[in-house]
């Protein structure tokens, strides 16, 4: 299992604290500085089943400055994946992926579901 994730994301932190209480094993990977590739997001998201729209931390102020709110359901889904691809802080975290499960961002029946 690894997720990938921001040091100084809060949302980070509490789900890698409720990994440990569980006594998971898993691989972190640091999201800004080890960004997916195109390849590995469009397998992920492929296998995770939810729509792309999902995989876009729209928080971050990368994602407010693109004004990708407005702008994402214009683009194809090539376009959008390139974006993801091109820098870790537009990547909705974490990202928990484990063999055939993908999920962006924590909830821990989602998760609790995953191990």
């Amino acid at each position: 299992m690894t997720v990938l994730c921001y040091d100084k994301c809060t949302t980070c932190r509490k789900a890698l604290r409720w990994l440990d209480e569980k006594k998971a094993e898993y691989t972190v990977r640091p999201i800004k500085e080890e960004h997916p590739s195109y390849e590995e997001l469009s397998a992920w998201w492929k296998k995770s089943g939810l729509p792309l729209r999902r995989f876009f931390n729209t928080s971050g102020m990368l994602y407010r400055e693109l004004g990708l709110k407005d702008r994402l359901d214009a683009m194809s889904e090539e376009e959008q994946l390139r974006l993801l691809a091109g820098d870790g802080m537009l990547v909705k975290r974490p990202l928990l992926v484990s063999g055939e499960t993908v999920i962006p961002g924590f909830r821990e029946k989602d998760w609790e579901a995953a191990l």
